[in-house]
């Protein structure tokens, strides 16, 4: 007999028992697949539960003792590169493994914000993956409790306070301190650092630039700390850095705050790569498209994101493999927007070309404008119609192999 339409929105597992001929516990052992029930019997159950058009909960499903089926992801962002990308990565992973992904946005990290978003997280049946890259995320997997299954994407731990902690991350201080050294091989008497914010006091990838400044025994500059986006590092780059000839390197705390210091520098004159360098860090898609093409440290997000939710099975099921997802490491992509530092009297001729900048100046010659040699602003440049991107260089500890 058909079922009235007005009844179908609340169809409940009884309704079901009632219908099939059974007790509603034989109804939920048929949802979870235990094998305890008679085939004929599970037909029957099957058979109901599609006429009806039953859609059991995850909660009904974790009262009758089933499996967790659910992930649900904290994060304070799904805007920014490092986080849409980890989402990505962590849906592709979930969708795989049969799971349904929820996401719930920490709003702030004040004590009220993130213990509402935990709770809402939190569902019967269900674990719980942080992003927590800020802390507003660290606030959040902090309030996390003891009995909820949790894994967590985290900046590089100090010390060892991960130790036996289902977190991943990747070696964001020993990539700073790469791209540092990397600089510093190329001849820059020093490289200034534009820092994204972090989710402890100081960043590791702060901590890694400074280091290798320390043990190349040059000087450190004051780091500048800026946002996530480029207008941040434009306006901090603009006050400190654009000006000043003696600036000739600089590693940004991702590609978002390059590009707003070398919009910076082409504002006040000065070249890139040929007057001052620029490193970013996280290889954003559009990275090898900016005109000069962005030498950044890659990360893959996205291969992370597969990893956390690895690390997730591996606390759900004692018999999985454990981190059968590798974790991927940090890579150097040498490209276009990093070289060896200015002669002297090249950044004589800088200096007067920034000057001019500053003041408002139209330097002419000639009856034309007189432009810093070799600059370039940082705009997309069009993917090439064969399909093909700029020819980038990637660095690794094994050495250089050159790519395209």
């Amino acid at each position: 007999m058909p079922v009235p339409s007005d009844r179908l929105a609340s169809v409940s597992i009884r309704d079901v028992a009632n219908e099939a001929g059974v007790s509603h516990q034989t109804v939920s052992r048929v949802i979870n697949g235990s094998p305890s029930v008679k085939e004929s019997t599970r037909q029957v159950v099957l058979d109901t539960i599609a006429r009806l058009d039953f859609r059991p909960n995850r909660a009904a499903r974790a009262l009758a003792g089933g499996p967790v089926q659910s992930v649900t992801v904290l994060t304070s962002n799904t805007r920014q590169y490092g986080f849409a990308a980890a989402l990505e990565g962590i849906e592709e992973a979930t969708r795989a493994a049969g799971f349904a992904l929820g996401v719930r946005v920490v709003e702030s990290g004040t004590p009220g914000d993130v213990r509402d978003a935990v709770e809402r997280a939190i569902e019967p049946a269900g674990a719980l993956i942080v992003i927590a890259y800020d802390r507003a995320g660290i606030a959040a997997l902090r309030a996390v409790p003891p009995d909820v299954p949790v894994a967590a994407m985290v900046e590089t731990p100090s010390g060892d306070e991960a130790a036996g902690k289902p977190w991943v991350w990747i070696d964001d201080r020993k990539a700073a301190r790469d791209a540092t050294n990397y600089l510093l091989g190329l001849g820059h008497k020093t490289v200034h650092y534009v820092s994204i914010p972090s989710s402890t006091s100081t960043s590791q990838r702060m901590l890694g630039w400074r280091s290798a400044l320390e043990d190349a025994g040059v000087s450190v500059p004051k780091p500048l700390q800026a946002g996530w986006d480029p207008q941040s590092g434009s306006q901090a780059a603009q006050h400190k850095l654009a000006r000043d000839p003696k600036v000739t390197a600089v590693l940004c705390g991702n590609d978002d705050l390059a590009i707003g210091v070398m919009r910076a520098m082409h504002q006040g004159g000065r070249a890139i790569p040929d007057d001052v360098s620029i490193v970013g860090f996280d290889d954003t898609p559009l990275a090898p498209f900016y005109i000069p093409a962005l030498t950044t440290v890659r990360q893959d997000f996205v291969a992370l994101g597969k990893a956390c939710f690895a690390k997730l099975l591996s606390l759900l099921d004692a018999n999985a493999s454990q981190d059968t997802q590798p974790w991927p490491q940090a890579e150097l992509i040498v490209r276009e927007s990093a070289g060896p530092p200015p002669l002297p009297r090249q950044r004589a001729s800088v200096q007067n070309d920034s000057l001019r900048a500053a003041t408002g100046a139209d330097a002419r010659d000639g009856g034309r404008r007189r432009r810093a040699p070799g600059t370039r602003s940082p705009t997309p440049a069009p993917a090439a119609s064969s399909g093909v991107g700029p020819e980038q260089t990637r660095k690794t500890a094994k050495g250089v192999a050159q790519s395209t």
